[in-house]
C-alpha cells in the first residue's frame, strides 16, 4: 500500500494501458481519477474493486481548458494530485505524402501537446508538497522510427524530450518525471493492426504473429498489468532516483 492516502490521474484509463496501470495504482492504495471515453461504468468498476475512491473526469485531452478543469477537479475533490500518468493516444497510418493534415492535428494535440498540458498544471502543487511522479507513456516509437507512422513517432519522441525536460527541472525536489516505452501492447489500437493485417489472408492467429515476428522477438505481447507493475515501482522510494528514464519495455525490439 505505498500509494496510500495519494492521489493518481491517469488519462485514457477506461481501457487497455490506461486501465491496467489504474488498476495497479489502485490496489496500491491510491485514489484514482480516472479519464476517457467508452466504457466508463466498467472501468470505474474495476478500478474501485480494490476498495479505493474511483471517480471519472471525461476532458477532451485535445482541449486545454478541459485538461485545466480535470486537474483542477482532481486536486479539488481529492486534495491532491500526486502521481500523473500520461496514457491517452491515438494512431493512424499513412506515407507522410499522404497523411491528413486534420489526423497530424489530432495526434500531436493528444500524444504530445496534452502531455505538456497535464504537467504545466500538475507541477505546481506536487512542488508545493515537494513529492509528486510523473510517468509519461511514450512508445518504443518514441526510440526509434517506424514507416508510415509519422505523427504517432514524431509525437513519442516529442514525450520523451518533455519527460527529460521536466526531469531535470524537478531535479532536486521530490518530483521524478520518466517515461515508459513499451512495444506491442494487445490494446484496441494495436488490435486494427492485426485485424488489416488478418484482412489479407484471413487468418487472425498468423496476423499475430506476423506483427510480433516483424519487431519483437519475444514473440509475446507487453501486458498493461506489467507496465502497471513498472510504473508503480516508478512511484516507490526506491525510485527516487530515477529521473528522465526511457524504459523500454519492448519484448527485446530494440536490442536488435
Amino acid at each position: 500500500m505505498i500509494l496510500k492516502g495519494k492521489t493518481a490521474l491517469v488519462t485514457g484509463s477506461t481501457s487497455g494501458i490506461g486501465l491496467g496501470i489504474a488498476c495497479k495504482l489502485a490496489e496500491a492504495g491510491a485514489n484514482v481519477m480516472i479519464n476517457g471515453f467508452g466504457d466508463v461504468e466498467g472501468a470505474i468498476t474495476r478500478v474501485a474493486a480494490y476498495g479505493t475512491t474511483v471517480l471519472h473526469h471525461p476532458a477532451d485531452v485535445t482541449d486545454a481548458a478541459q485538461i485545466g478543469d480535470m486537474i483542477s477537479q482532481t486536486e479539488g475533490d481529492f486534495g491532491s494530485l500526486d502521481v500523473l500518468v500520461n496514457n491517452a493516444g491515438i494512431q493512424y497510418v499513412a506515407p507522410v505524402e499522404h497523411f491528413p493534415v486534420e489526423r497530424w492535428d489530432s495526434i500531436i494535440a493528444i500524444n504530445l501537446s496534452s502531455v505538456f498540458h497535464t504537467m504545466r498544471l500538475a507541477l505546481p502543487g506536487m512542488r508545493e508538497r515537494n513529492w509528486g511522479r510523473i510517468i509519461n507513456i511514450s512508445s518504443v516509437h518514441g526510440l526509434v522510427a517506424s514507416a508510415q507512422k509519422a505523427a504517432y513517432v514524431a509525437a513519442k519522441h516529442g514525450v520523451i524530450g518533455l519527460t527529460k525536460t521536466v526531469a531535470l527541472e524537478t531535479a532536486t525536489t521530490g518530483v521524478t518525471c520518466n517515461a515508459l516505452c513499451p512495444g506491442w501492447v494487445l490494446t484496441p489500437l494495436v488490435q486494427q493492426q492485426i485485424d488489416s493485417k488478418a484482412q489479407g489472408h484471413g487468418d487472425p492467429n498468423r496476423a499475430t504473429r506476423e506483427l510480433l515476428m516483424e519487431k519483437q522477438p519475444s514473440l509475446d505481447f507487453v501486458t498493461p498489468e506489467e507496465l502497471g507493475d513498472l510504473a508503480l515501482f516508478l512511484c516507490s522510494e526506491a525510485a527516487r532516483q530515477v529521473r528522465g528514464a526511457a524504459w523500454n519495455v519492448d519484448g527485446g525490439w530494440l536490442a536488435q
